[in-house]
């Protein structure tokens, strides 16, 4: 393995290599050796970068989890146009989509991963399904305040259900993520209750 190879923006290249590796290989995979193998770079260069490896991990899932905030925004942005429906639908397909699928297992089998995580984000549950949460729960109460989803209908209790469904949903999928019309149908069962049919503002 070379030693001399220098690396523009290594952290970021030693995220996208750790990615790579997850999305190839799953997470009992991702090692510090595998992470710099697939960055062709000696394995020191990820110490020069960080303390250790659930240093580096921990800073990997902050960083994907963070990436997932645009999509959270757009979400927001979202409410009263198009449907609720096809407005869920694509949301969950892009939060669990294969990067955010890939973290949440490393997150929950590595104990102390998830324990560098709670005090880098106290009280922000597990990192990844916690972004969604927010997102989606942000979502449906910006559609309520719009009318699109009844005044009394239980945010908390449709989030709960959007998410837990929408992660089981996309849990172990062969050969790859559910068809679109599989996501439409699944949010369409859990809010169908909840949504105003009426044009959007």
């Amino acid at each position: 393995m070379p030693t001399g190879v220098h690396l523009r923006d290594a952290r970021q290249q030693l995220f996208d290599a750790a990615e790579r590796v997850l999305l190839r290989d799953g997470p009992n995979a991702l090692t510090s050796r595998a992470v710099t193998d697939e960055a062709g770079c000696a394995k020191g260069v990820l110490h020069r970068h960080f303390a250790d490896f659930n240093a580096f991990l921990t800073d990997l899932v902050l960083d994907r989890a963070a990436q997932l905030e645009s999509q959270a925004v757009a979400l927001r942005e979202s409410a009263g146009t198009g449907t609720v429906v096809d407005n869920l639908t694509g949301a969950l397909t892009v939060l669990f989509g294969p990067i955010p699928m890939a973290i949440i297992p490393l997150v929950t089998f590595r104990d102390q991963l998830r324990e560098r995580l709670r005090h880098a984000t106290p009280g922000g549950g597990v990192a990844i399904l916690a972004q969604a949460t927010t997102a989606v729960s942000a979502y449906l109460a910006d559609e309520r305040d719009l009318g699109r989803i009844a005044v009394d209908a239980d945010i908390d209790l449709l989030t709960l259900s959007l998410v837990g469904g929408g992660h089981l949903l996309f849990t172990d999928r062969e050969p790859g993520p559910p068809v679109t019309a599989a996501v439409h149908r699944f949010v369409t069962s859990v809010v169908t209750g909840a949504v105003h049919r009426r044009p959007a503002r």
